[in-house]
């Protein structure tokens, strides 16, 4: 059967899938797998990728695209997204990615970002879904909103430049954090999101990316991570109330001991809690479910045109 790869570039992350298709045309994944490589270091302040961001990136992707090869993918589908965009020498990785990897980056832009996030969950959670389906996407730069309708229309879809590692950069001055850096970036959130629309009656909200699936692990303690557990978890605002006073008042190596926790994503994750927290509140939501899965499977429909089926 054919295969077929994508490979997410995030502002924080890496991510690659390399999927079948079946005779049914859906796809099941061969193999997945994510390096935190951090793109977007510094970004925000210089808008420009540092060198040692995009030597570590572009390992990753080399070593990534090699592996899909190697698993018989036809081809490989590259997306880079917020730090990519922000990024004054873009161009730069764009052609040394080429060149070292072999693969065309695509830079999308925050509106193609948060549909591709929103057909992969879609895909999902519409079945077991008793309302609309509502989609947030928190990356290490941005942060997408996506409200869906039952059919799976988008009816808004909106990126707002807020993530974890931004935050992060802007906004945290001490370890642990104090709670004047945590009050900031409340603040900040507080008068981002207050554009947001209401959402929907009986609206389901799902969370996708590495923030949300690292809190649900750190939450139960999932050591080492396993994405059957993870994928279609609920965090309720209670939890979630919780878990950010803990990380916010806990020290950098206390976090990265963490059972469930990346210890590459430790620095980050107390300000991408946050940004859930208040993403929940601004909705008037009591909780979110939790995806494992986000844009690559989105991407994987969007260039090679089928659904998306767990393996």
């Amino acid at each position: 059967m054919p295969r077929f790869a994508t490979i997410d570039i995030g502002t924080n992350s890496v991510l690659l899938l390399v999927a079948e298709r079946t005779e049914e045309g859906r796809f099941e994944a061969v193999r997945e797998r994510a390096e935190i490589t951090r793109l977007g270091r510094g970004v925000d302040a210089t808008r420009q990728l540092s060198a040692e961001g995009m030597e570590a990136t572009l390992a990753v992707l080399e070593s990534f695209a090699r592996e899909a090869r190697e698993l018989g993918a036809e081809d490989i589908a590259v997306s880079a997204t917020s730090a990519a965009r922000d990024a004054s020498n873009g161009a730069e990785f764009l052609s040394a990615a080429k060149e070292r990897a072999g693969v065309t980056v695509e830079i999308i832009s925050g509106q193609l970002e948060a549909q591709l996030s929103f057909a992969a969950v879609y895909s999902d959670f519409a079945g077991e879904a008793a309302g609309p389906l509502l989609v947030l996407d928190i990356g290490g730069g941005s942060t997408e909103f996506i409200f869906g309708n039952p059919a799976g229309h988008v009816d808004f879809r909106h990126s707002f430049d807020v993530g974890a590692v931004r935050l992060t950069e802007r906004c945290v001055r001490s370890d642990p954090m104090s709670p004047e850096d945590r009050a900031r970036i409340e603040s900040h959130l507080h008068d981002t999101f207050k554009t947001l629309p209401a959402p929907p009656p009986a609206s389901v909200l799902v969370g996708v990316a590495g923030t949300v699936t690292t809190l649900y692990a750190v939450q139960h303690a999932i050591d080492p991570y396993d994405a059957e557990r993870v994928h279609g978890g609920t965090l309720s605002v209670g939890e979630l109330t919780a878990l950010v006073d803990r990380l916010c008042r806990m020290p950098l190596e206390e976090r990265r001991a963490l059972p469930g926790m990346q210890p590459k994503r430790a620095d980050v994750v107390p300000a991408g809690a946050i940004i859930l927290l208040e993403s929940v509140k601004a909705l008037g939501l009591d909780g979110c479910r939790v995806s494992d899965r986000g844009l690559r499977w989105g991407l994987l429909a969007h260039r090679f045109g089928a659904g998306a089926a767990r393996s």
